[in-house]
């Protein structure tokens, strides 16, 4: 009896002693997670408007759907601070690079041009009297002519009278020498060669046709007239040109007139030869400006001994600006600015481990090659995004961030208030229509140029509606083919450089998409195409409506854009599954 009460005291002991050591332990670690949970200070938004962002679980105030937990790294960001996941920066092939201090040596400049003849061994063979062509010589143009050689007759009734002029005058050249001499040269200034006035001379015969002789050896590069003209006194009959030498003529824009010297060495390539590469020394800088194209001419004198230019053939030059800058200055790459109006801007990483950026405007200076020099607005070691730069705008937008075309940052817009991120005023429409004073003014004829690529674009997302993918890899290479017909020479300055970069941007995303036939990876890059041919619209327009549209669960609930030319949303991330999921963000008009 006493041995069951010893081991009935032990067993109380025992659960008091683990009451005390571990059920306090228990409730302490229940505070420390309660703690816990309330430090990280969850956040909860609204997956169709990101703006939203409350304590609490609940339901969005705008549309009324749950909201769902807040990403969680983004805390400690500043207001105009945001933060992209890995998986985004990995699909975008988002790059950045870090700024210093980097000599102007080294940069190159791409000029495009095309090979002309050379106009100072060019020659206009005319008559030097009046009449009507016999015979033409000449039967086309291209025909090689040497000197001397009998390029075409003519009858002329002033040539015939000068002729019984030349057998009277010397038959009195002993008694009259003046009169002989004076008849003589009447005939050398008609172009008539010493043995040809001798001939008539001893003939005494006056010649019915004269034959007119080529002056210089070269190419026909026109015909003037046609056997059986009537000519006058003074009018052309040929061109001809040497081409022993030619010219290589390059376009600059009025941006990069100070960068060029003359005796600049230049090296180019044409598609003739493109495993070749030529060299030449800059010989003439024109000295006026082109007001259509704001380009000047540069030039260089090109050896043709060899036959190997032909006029008319495009080229691309390349000239190296050690002669026309010198000294250490700070540049970025222009694949890292974005502009809109006047304003530059360039995105900062802002944390060396995390993918967080922030909107920073800059002053920039001259072009340098394929960089910028930077004036103000970022340091030495800063690091910025150089590669993806419009994906990394179009986060910011979407997050209610700063952004190229929303300086002020704040809420993101729905459908009914305008467009994401732009500066809207309301107005009495159902829908509001952008406010595009940031456009620039472009030519038609660039706007109906970038249409055609626009109409690929549709082709393109249709296919995507349809899932499939061989006619998305299709129209991916017909949207880059028209993309590359795209002439730059119709746009300013300004207009230009705002162009390159889209280009790039452009062609990049749609090359990713023309060489995989994976549909999801196919909708990956189409999103960012996507983000890159919104700006070209919104900067130069089509002299159309376009619609703007977004859903927020593409990209696994990331949310993505896309353009339509209807109004109806007509889905092209998930097909069918979800062909009516979105809403429209903008109207472009």
């Amino acid at each position: 009896m006493k041995k069951y009460i010893i081991y009935i005291g032990i067993l109380v002991v025992g659960l008091l002693l683990g009451w005390f050591l571990f059920g306090n332990a228990s409730n302490e670690e229940t505070v420390h997670n309660h703690n816990e949970a309330v430090e990280k200070n969850q956040m909860w938004t609204c997956s169709m408007h990101p703006q939203i962002m409350q304590p609490e679980a609940g339901d969005c105030p705008i549309c009324g759907m749950d909201l769902i937990p807040a990403e969680a790294g983004a805390d400690g960001l500043t207001a105009d601070q945001f933060k992209l996941t890995k998986n985004a920066m990995a699909l975008a092939n988002i790059q950045t690079s870090i700024i210093g201090h980097s000599k102007a040596e080294g940069n190159t400049v791409k000029l495009s041009g095309k090979i002309i003849e050379n106009e100072e061994s060019n020659v206009v063979q005319v008559s030097y009297f009046s009449g009507r062509i016999e015979k033409l010589n000449i039967s086309y143009t291209g025909e090689k002519v040497r000197k001397g050689q009998l390029l075409a007759t003519i009858y002329s009734p002033e040539l015939f009278a000068a002729q019984q002029e030349l057998i009277t005058a010397s038959s009195l050249k002993e008694s009259q020498p003046e009169l002989y001499k004076a008849v003589r040269n009447k005939l050398k200034l008609w172009k008539l060669s010493e043995t040809q006035i001798n001939q008539i001379e001893a003939s005494g015969k006056v010649k019915d046709n004269v034959s007119v002789y080529a002056t210089v050896s070269g190419t026909v590069s026109e015909k003037l007239v046609e056997q059986g003209s009537y000519i006058k006194q003074g009018q052309p009959l040929l061109k001809i040109a040497n081409l022993n030498t030619v010219w290589a003529n390059f376009d600059v824009y009025e941006n990069q007139i100070d960068m060029f010297r003359k005796g600049q060495e230049v090296s180019f390539k044409t598609n003739a030869y493109p495993n070749k590469a030529f060299k030449a020394k800059v010989s003439f800088i024109d000295p006026t400006l082109d007001v259509k194209t704001r380009t000047i001419k540069l030039r260089a004198v090109l050896d043709n001994r060899k036959d190997l230019f032909k006029p008319g053939m495009f080229i691309e030059g390349n000239i190296e600006l050690t002669n026309a800058i010198k000294g250490d200055i700070s540049v970025i790459p222009s694949s890292a600015v974005l502009w809109t109006g006047k304003r530059s801007v360039v995105y900062l990483k802002k944390s060396l481990n995390e993918p967080v950026f922030e909107l920073q405007e800059v002053v920039l200076g001259s072009r340098i090659g394929e960089n910028y020099e930077v004036l103000e607005g970022v340091n030495n070691g800063d690091e910025i995004v150089t590669n993806g730069t419009f994906t990394v705008d179009a986060a910011a937008q979407l997050q209610g961030k700063k952004s190229m075309m929303n300086k002020e940052g704040g809420k993101v817009m729905t459908g009914h208030e305008g467009h994401l991120g732009m500066d809207s005023k309301p107005s009495n429409t159902t829908k509001n229509h952008s406010n595009m004073n940031e456009r620039i003014e472009v030519s038609e004829d660039f706007q109906n140029q970038l249409k055609t690529v626009f109409n690929d674009y549709i082709k393109l997302k249709d296919a995507l509606v349809n899932e499939d993918s061989k006619e998305v890899i299709e129209y991916a290479k017909s949207f880059l083919s028209n993309l590359g017909k795209v002439d730059m020479k119709l746009l300013t300055d300004n207009a230009h450089s705002h162009w390159m970069t889209l280009e790039k941007e452009l062609k990049t995303s749609a090359n990713s998409i023309s060489n995989i036939s994976n549909i999801k990876e196919q909708r990956n890059h189409f999103k960012h195409l996507s983000s890159h041919l919104v700006k070209a619209l919104q900067l130069f327009g089509i002299n159309e409506k376009v619609y703007y549209q977004f859903c927020p669960m593409a990209d696994s609930n990331n949310g993505a854009f896309w353009l339509s030319k209807e109004e109806k949303v007509i889905n092209p991330y998930f097909g069918e599954a979800m062909l009516t999921c979105g809403e429209v963000k903008q109207v472009i008009e």
